[in-house]
Formats: C-alpha cells, structure tokens, sequence
C-alpha cells in the first residue's frame, strides 16, 4: 500500500478528556514527522478557547468545529468527560458530517460516543477492560461492559485495537500509543517505517508485545 500523501489525524479534546488518550497518538504522528513531515496531528474543540482536560492539564485547540478542517481521520480519546460527550449533540452533528472517507477513531471510553450515536451498531469495537478502584466496586462497572450497556448491537471484542473498517477503537489508556501506530498502518505505511517509529520511541519491546493484538473485523 502507497502511504496517503499528508495523512491528517484530528484529535478531538473536551473538558476532562484523558491526557494520555490523546497526547499518545498525537506523539506517535509527532515522531513519525521526523520520516516523513507531510504527517500532521492537530487538535479540535468545539470553540477556539482553552480545554480543561484530565488533572487540569490545559491545552489549546488549533481548530474549532466551525473550521472544519481536513481530516482523514478523527479520534475521540476517553477520560471521565466522555459521559458529558455522550450527550453533546454539537459533536455528533460534526462527526455525522464528516466525509465517509474519514476515519472514526478512539481510544479508552472514547467508543462510548459513538456507541451513543448508534454508530457501533452490527460493529465490532473495544474498551479499557482494567477497572479503576470505583469501577471495580459495587456502584461502578468496567468500561468495557459499559459499553455493551450503551451499545447492545455493538460485538464487544476484547482485542487491544479493533479495526472495523471506518470505524477503528483501542481499549485501554495507554492504548493509543497502539492507536497511533496502526493509523500509520491505516495510513499506508509499511512495517519497516512503523517499527523504526516505535524504535526511536524506546517502544520497540512494547510494538513487538502488542503487535498481532488487533482484531480486523471490517
């Protein structure tokens, strides 16, 4: 496969999104510039203001909704305010409107919003499947499992990445270091490029672990 010429990943970033979630693709494209500079990772928000995400990490958005900048691929990371996202209808109005050749992605929780939205319907997708200490107790529930309950037409797979064609989900936080690697995949990238990218990472023992742990289910 011939890499796409300026592969463009939009990251979308809202009040309590999880840090690592979306600065881990972001970084993998970031090292992966140094091969190739057409790549390009930005971030997106619903206004031209500063986000509030995890721990009150502040970042600031390069485009708003209103820009509707190219993408060839949009990810949705997960974090506690993907409960708030699940319900944002300005964000489901950007996603629906997005070109079909665009790229749904997520990471973590993230697959809840397009759970919500009916979009993983007769589709296979994953969730973090490791609990936090509330969600492991008796008033909480595995995100995973979670998103069976959001999602009951959704064919929950337990894979690390599940590539469902258009739509394509990580479960787990640090997950989206295997996210942004496969996007390079996605993008057309040959295994030589993407293990010299997870090389240079110091992520190479890592790649090799989580390598065949994605599900292809298009």
């Amino acid at each position: 496969m011939t890499p796409r010429p300026g592969f463009r990943l939009g990251i979308y970033v809202f009040k309590d999104a999880e840090i690592i979630d979306y600065a881990a693709p972001h970084g993998v494209i970031s090292v992966a510039r140094r091969f190739d500079p057409e790549l390009e990772a930005f971030l997106i928000a619903d206004a031209m203001r500063p986000v509030q995400t995890q721990a009150g990490f502040t970042v600031l958005p390069n485009y708003s909704f209103a820009d509707r900048p190219a993408m060839d691929a949009f990810l949705i990371p997960g974090g506690f305010g993907t409960r708030q996202e699940m319900r944002n209808q300005r964000l489901h109005d950007f996603i629906r409107a997005l070109p079909a050749e665009t790229l749904l992605t997520s990471v973590c929780t993230g697959s809840w919003i397009y759970g919500a939205m009916g979009l993983l319907d007769g589709v296979a997708a994953t969730n973090r499947k490791e609990p936090d200490r509330l969600e492991a107790s008796g008033a909480g529930m595995v995100p995973i499992d979670r998103l069976a309950r959001i999602a009951p037409k959704c064919r929950i797979s337990r894979a690390r990445v599940v590539d469902a064609g258009r739509i394509v989900t990580a479960g787990g936080i640090a997950s989206g270091m295997e996210m942004g690697l496969h996007l390079l995949r996605r993008a057309g990238y040959g295994e030589d490029f993407i293990t010299e990218v997870a090389r240079v990472m110091e992520y190479a023992a890592a790649y090799e672990t989580y390598r065949g742990d994605i599900e292809y289910a298009a």
